[in-house]
């Protein structure tokens, strides 16, 4: 009880202290948020309606939150693009891509976005099962439940990325059959650690990291109070390792905030050794008959540029997207520059275009 105490009261000691000395930051960010000219004043980001909504099981039952959203003008889809999120995220994160691709009518398409496990209204689930390879097994649970035929499109950030490849690991016959097209967005095949995310931040091992999985397990509330308190001070750290352009839309970054706090720190921690450990280069090559997008910010602090690079020189039939100034969360920085390339990608995959030559594109 007493060594319970005293860690109490450090962690105690140490919010306030947290709080206190942001007080003047806070108050300083939020004269510059108050400020900025934001073009996204009036966008309803993450609002946006779908046609339907499902929940659909995970193999080992954990429930996935899932939505489908029909072409606007109600015309029939010539294909399904499957929008898949990363970590810390929830399907919001596609708000442009989901709000323009739905407008399209050549070709029309149908969408379907999810919640990985333990991120946004999906189930929770355990740290075992916290894993790449079971993201792959539950996008193919989402795959034969709501697009059990025709083709389809995949387009994976980040984690998202890391999903796909592991699916083409698992189920390569369907990179053969149906899959005709796949976008990999600010992600990475292997080496996350050593070009990105710091390796030990990444580690189990990291004391940081165990001890507030740890604390999380003891007192979640107290971990998630102090993590809010930290207010714009946390804002703006997310502003600066999400965004390339410290301009960027304040609302982008609120929108990147709330996914952010409604991901526990549970999950966060219990995610944390699949992304230190993955490795799929191997299995990149389940997708050269697919046509492939690697798109990427020079800007990403978290999976940099190089790590595209990585993947289409496994993949040189691959087209090679670098935006420039764009950061991690390149969709939201620049949506017009990404959509556009998905919707060339969603033509291409339409008119059953074969894999061509490679391309290399700089925005």
């Amino acid at each position: 009880m007493k060594a319970a105490g005293v860690t109490g009261g450090v962690v105690g000691a140490a919010a306030t202290g947290l709080v206190l000395g942001a007080a003047a930051q806070n108050a300083r960010i939020a004269r510059q948020r108050r400020e900025a000219d934001d073009p996204h004043e009036d966008e309803p980001l993450g609002q946006l309606r779908p046609s339907r909504e499902c929940t659909v099981a995970a193999d080992d039952g954990v429930p996935i939150a899932c939505e489908e959203v029909d072409p606007e003008d109600g015309g029939s889809p010539a294909l399904t693009v499957v929008l898949v999120h990363g970590f810390v995220l929830d399907r919001r994160c596609w708000h442009f891509q989901r709000r323009d691709l739905a407008k399209m009518i050549d070709p029309r398409v149908r969408l379907v976005l999810y919640d990985q496990r333990s991120h946004g209204r999906s189930g929770k689930a355990t740290a075992e099962s916290s894993t790449i390879e079971q993201l792959g097994r539950d996008l193919d649970a989402v795959l034969r439940a709501l697009v059990p035929d025709g083709p389809i499109m995949l387009a994976g950030h980040s984690m998202g990325g890391m999903t796909i490849m592991a699916l083409a690991e698992q189920r390569p016959e369907l990179f053969l059959d149906r899959v005709r097209g796949v976008a990999l967005i600010g992600t990475s095949a292997g080496d996350v650690g050593a070009s990105g995310l710091p390796r030990p931040l990444l580690s189990r091992h990291n004391p940081a990291t165990r001890g507030l999985g740890l604390l999380a397990n003891w007192q979640p509330g107290l971990v998630e109070w102090t993590r809010r308190a930290g207010g714009q001070l946390t804002w703006s750290a997310i502003r600066g390792l999400a965004f390339g352009d410290r301009k960027v839309s304040p609302k982008l970054v609120d929108l990147m905030d709330t996914m952010i706090d409604g991901t526990s720190l549970a999950a966060i921690t219990d995610f944390v050794r699949t992304l230190g450990s993955h490795n799929r280069y191997a299995a990149l090559a389940g997708l050269r008959h697919c046509k492939v997008l690697v798109l990427s910010g020079d800007a990403d602090r978290l999976t940099p540029f190089r790590h595209a690079e990585a993947i289409a020189a496994e993949l040189p039939d691959a087209e090679l997207v670098r935006a420039d100034g764009a950061g991690h969360m390149v969709m939201l920085e620049q949506a017009d520059l990404v959509t556009g390339h998905l919707v060339e990608l969603v033509r291409s995959c339409a008119d059953g275009e074969t894999s061509g030559r490679r391309w290399w594109k700089r925005a």
